[in-house]
């Protein structure tokens, strides 16, 4: 499985429109190859350098296999929540030095059907075992 983004490179910088200095919208996604046999997506995006421990940007589950394209600034699935305690996407916003933000999307083997509204942690526990395959991308941002 793929994961890639027309404006998102590979460990570079992120674009300042998908960030809290602009639009504060997710960039659009690319999901490619998804193996046979995947029932449904998730997609997890954290900063593993945040000052108080990973902060989760957005969580996003049961998006449909049928989904080959996020687009920006949309929701292809149920959302979870975020480390500000609220569903949706939350933009890199870090308070000094260049962070990095992993945008995770795995192929499940089941629908998760979840309906209460789960952070990472949640999730995490309720895909495993269930994890057909991941892609990821990571791209940086520091604030100017």
């Amino acid at each position: 499985m793929k994961l890639s983004s027309p404006v998102l490179e590979k460990n570079k910088f992120i674009p300042r429109k998908y960030t809290c200095q602009g639009g504060d919208v997710n960039p659009p996604l690319f999901i490619e190859e998804i193996p046979s046999g995947t029932k449904s997506l998730a997609l997890i995006v954290d900063d593993p350098d945040a000052p108080m421990g990973t902060f989760v940007h957005w969580v996003v589950y049961d998006i449909p296999t049928t989904t080959s394209r996020v687009d920006e600034d949309s929701v292809p699935g149920k959302e979870g929540v975020n480390s500000s305690g609220r569903e949706g996407y939350v933009g890199p916003c870090p308070p000094s030095g260049t962070h990095r933000y992993f945008f995770k999307v795995y192929a499940l083997d089941k629908v998760l059907g979840i309906y209460d509204k789960v952070g990472k942690k949640e999730l995490e526990r309720a895909i495993d075992g269930h994890i057909i395959d991941k892609a990821e991308l990571m791209g940086l941002y520091k604030k100017s």
